[in-house]
């Protein structure tokens, strides 16, 4: 592995911090996730149409950039810094990787092309709150989170030759607003259970949903006898697509974890250089120092393992999780000193620090907690496999 990044890489990672620092200051992002999209569509298109982010990790057939997973996860980090509300993460992370490993030639054909551009957004939709079980997070996924039997979840069935769907999926990222969904359930009964995918492009009923982290809007999608589309073959091995897209995707959410981390630190570094306490800026206090010395090295241990994933996960290696989890941490620890030091503005709603506190505690509730994504890393690596753990 060699550790230092590309000129290409250098500039990706220039171009974008570039455009989201002129474009995506925290008054941005409070009128971007005001409308009726959660992201500001004018910023989206130069994300997408100029710097082609929708495609980096896409292949050149399809109208992407041809790159890995690493100058995805890199560009994402600097998203992170914003933080940046976009359909980034729901099309470019979860939905497009999908339908790259599961779909037809005529499905990829049709699709990608249009994701690559920016002029399609795509969303995961899964049943409940399962989206980090279904992703092989915080566990394995080939239970019955898509819903088993004949109740529960949702439902896939053929009638008269084509699938219908039915059912509920919760906490979509960007469902409200995509162009295309990718819906997991349930089909089959008890006699054929599985587990497959669909595209659906009429998804009924959405509600956008009030969510903690306003900056990653989700929605509510109920499916009434709703006409979809399989994606890919029937027999395909969806769980273990999901499960590999999972560990890409941790890999990237770790950077931008980082990058959101690395971004209120240098905020809190600038203030207590500039806020004075008897006479002094409290920035030369010794204990203040430590505890930012302590959020830096937190960060940058963060840093390198998010960097790790990343490389990694394009070699197939599921150490996603575990990156995740560090940079989860680090950004929450990071997000809470920022918030005391900033002192009695920084406990207010509108203060920025807490756009980032959100995104530590929405991205836990989504894709852990950090607790669980530690604990089925370390059973995936049979860390305790003949072992007794005193309670």
């Amino acid at each position: 592995m060699d550790a230092r990044f590309t000129a290409e890489q250098d500039e990706i990672r220039r171009t974008v911090r570039e455009v989201l620092a002129a474009r995506c200051g925290p008054e941005d992002v409070r009128a971007a996730v005001r409308t009726d999209a959660g992201y500001d569509p004018a910023l989206w298109a130069t994300l997408a149409k100029q710097l082609g982010l929708p495609g980096l990790a896409l292949p050149e057939d399809y109208g992407g950039v041809g790159c890995t997973i690493t100058e995805l996860a890199l560009a994402s980090e600097e998203v992170g810094r914003g933080p940046a509300p976009s359909p980034l993460l729901s099309t470019a992370v979860l939905a497009a990787p999908l339908l790259l490993a599961l779909g037809t030639e005529d499905q990829r054909a049709e699709l990608l092309p249009r994701i690559a551009s920016g002029e399609l957004t795509a969303a995961l939709a899964v049943p409940g709150t399962a989206l980090a079980t279904a992703l092989a997070l915080v566990g394995g996924n080939r239970g019955d989170w898509a819903g088993g039997g004949r109740a529960g979840g949702v439902q896939a069935r053929r009638v008269r030759g084509a699938w219908r769907l039915y059912g509920e999926a919760g906490q979509v990222l960007d469902g409200h607003s995509a162009g295309l969904l990718l819906v997991a359930a349930h089909a089959g009964g008890f006699a054929r259970s599985r587990t497959l995918l669909f595209l659906v492009r009429d998804a009924g009923l959405r509600t956008r949903q009030t969510a903690l982290d306003v900056t990653r809007p989700r929605a509510r999608v109920r499916l009434r006898d709703v006409e979809a589309e399989l994606l890919g073959e029937d027999g395909a091995d969806v769980p273990g697509a999901l499960a590999a897209v999972g560990n890409r995707a941790a890999a990237v959410l770790a950077c931008e974890a980082v990058g959101a981390a690395d971004r209120v630190l240098e905020r809190t570094v600038e203030y207590v250089g500039q806020r004075e306490q008897f006479g002094r800026a409290i920035g030369s206090f010794q204990a203040v120092k430590h505890r930012l010395a302590d959020v830096y090295v937190s960060v940058q241990t963060a840093r390198s393992a998010a960097y790790y994933a990343a490389w990694a996960a394009g070699q197939g290696e599921p150490v996603g999780g575990l990156a995740l989890a560090q940079a989860l941490e680090a950004l929450r620890t990071a997000a809470a000193e920022g918030i005391q030091l900033h002192g009695g503005i920084g406990f207010t709603w509108e203060h920025e620090a807490h756009l980032f506190f959100k995104r530590a505690a929405g991205d836990e509730l989504l894709f852990g907690p950090v607790h669980r994504l530690r604990a089925h890393a370390a059973d995936a690596a049979g860390l305790f496999e003949g072992r007794e753990v005193a309670v």
